[in-house]
């Protein structure tokens, strides 16, 4: 019926002729078109019109982000790769090493360990003796 028309158009509006919008009240002036100036002017007047495109919405994508970032979702089931792969074993240790390092300097300036102590407890700490500052400070209260 309107095929033509709606080619047309398709062409004019740089769309697909799915997407090409004929308002059905105006079909006898669209029937009535026939040259590309014709089809323009009745875009003018929004007698044809493009659809808008069908977009993939994010709202699933969102939500489960939100659920990660709350630590969710993370279980063995969804891990591929070796623990090393996913927070490298150096990474690790040095987010340990520092701050015991800097509580042992901390503690040698304050005047709280004399140098020998420091030695000693530095070279425990290389050792892989401390897992944590806490545990560090808990050695020491046992040591006193």
């Amino acid at each position: 019926m309107l095929k033509t028309q709606r080619r047309i158009a398709a062409s004019v509006l740089k769309v697909g002729e799915g997407r090409v919008w004929l308002d059905p009240e105006d079909k006898e002036s669209i029937s009535a078109a026939v040259t590309r100036e014709d089809i323009k002017k009745l875009i003018s007047e929004r007698a044809i019109q493009a659809k808008q495109k069908k977009g993939i919405s994010r709202y699933r994508a969102k939500k489960l982000h939100l659920q990660r970032t709350k630590g969710r979702r993370k279980g063995h089931g969804k891990r591929s790769g070796k623990k090393g792969a996913r927070l490298p074993k150096k990474a690790k240790w040095i987010s340990t090493i520092r701050p015991i390092r800097r509580k042992l300097v901390e503690l040698r300036d304050s005047g709280k360990i004399d140098k020998a102590t420091y030695r000693k407890l530095y070279s425990l700490a290389k050792g892989g003796v401390f897992k944590s500052k806490s545990h560090l400070e808990m050695y020491l209260k046992e040591l006193r």
